[in-house]
């Protein structure tokens, strides 16, 4: 059959026959057209996909269809663990569904990112997961006027959006919120904030976050600090977090009246601020209490333990995705849409009560 797809010994039609249904069924299905499909239809099809052994031709397809079944992830930089993990649970959800990821490291650099995004747009890839935080997407409106399929990770919607943007975040202002209010509850009361900065839309709502708990408990944020005073670069990456929280560590125990207690941007750099702390002579969770944002593996291994922020992580990839999939399968109207995630404290060895 000249219109069959066949890899090995394996064709449509075979998987039609072993499912019961025509090869136009099948087609159907793996082409993602199976919205109004009987459960019971689908999964008789999976199982005969499953017990053939049989995989799609995707280069056929793409020239079929003209569209892939590759999506772009677009991250600062998987030198953090968080971007490590948030790449590994996107593919899982992009594999279960015969999706595939490319992934590209941009370091928050415009150009990079839209560098990254012309070149999976002209290689057939129509939807990107864009995990920089920018406060504006003004470099990559072209595309997106052109049909790019946008969702933005660990941003909320800002004015100037355009309007069939999906904005997937955390609570970012709630969660800094909430690591503050721990510390405030174990007695602390000179506090500090560590970050790069503030020139994304995540750090700006963590920030805000830190400042509002101060407020709420009678706090004057003005006797706060907002650490480092030097390198306070719109550049800075997440790779260098780590550096920045030591660096910041040693300026706040240079000061007249050092905090007993930080809050950090996100994890590496925390972990980066208990070595500074270190380099001092101080001790972690005895003179000086810490807490990171983002909760990667490193914080229940480093020791102390890390007091930190949980992101629903494998919850917000799944919902990247299928919000991502929906849109590139989707020959209707696109919504904008913006979905926030509530984060989780975790408590652990890093934070006690001021000595």
């Amino acid at each position: 059959m000249g219109g069959e797809l066949r890899t090995g010994e394996v064709t449509i039609q075979q998987v039609a026959t072993e499912a019961g249904v025509s090869p136009s069924t099948v087609s159907n299905l793996l082409n993602g057209r199976n919205h109004r499909m009987l459960p019971e239809t689908r999964q008789r099809i999976e199982r005969a996909i499953d017990k053939l052994g049989y995989r799609p031709n995707r280069a056929a397809r793409q020239l079929r269809t003209g569209r892939t079944t590759t999506i772009g992830l677009v991250v600062p930089s998987v030198g953090n663990p968080f971007w490590g993990a948030l790449a590994r649970h996107l593919e899982s959800a992009a594999l279960a569904e015969g999706y595939h990821v490319l992934l590209c490291n941009s370091e928050r650099d415009p150009r990079r990112e839209r560098d990254y995004i012309d070149e999976l747009w002209a290689d057939g890839v129509h939807g990107v997961v864009l995990c920089s935080s920018l406060p504006s997407l003004e470099h990559v409106m072209p595309l997106v006027e052109r049909g790019l399929q946008l969702v933005a990770f660990d941003r909320t919607s800002q004015a100037g959006d355009p309007a069939s943007l999906v904005s997937i975040s955390v609570d970012n202002a709630i969660g800094s919120q909430l690591a503050t209010q721990h510390l405030i509850d174990l007695g602390h009361r000179r506090l500090a904030f560590v970050s790069g900065a503030l020139a994304s839309v995540n750090r700006k709502e963590r920030y805000r976050g830190f400042t509002g708990a101060l407020e709420q408990a009678g706090i004057d944020p003005a006797t706060s600090v907002r650490a480092p005073v030097k390198g306070d670069a719109d550049d800075f990456g997440d790779v260098e977090a780590s550096e920045l929280g030591r660096a910041a560590a040693a300026e706040l125990l240079a000061l007249e009246e050092p905090p007993t207690g930080i809050v950090a941007i996100n994890d590496m750099c925390a972990l980066g601020v208990c070595r500074g702390l270190r380099d001092g002579g101080l001790e972690v969770g005895k003179d000086v209490s810490v807490v990171g944002f983002d909760d990667i593996v490193l914080a229940d291994l480093y020791a102390p333990t890390l007091t930190t922020v949980r992101q629903p992580m494998q919850e917000m990839a799944a919902a990247a995705f299928s919000q991502l999939r929906s849109r590139l399968d989707d020959s209707g109207p696109k919504q904008g849409q913006s979905l926030l995630f509530r984060p989780e404290l975790i408590v652990r060895e890093s934070t006690v009560a001021p000595s």
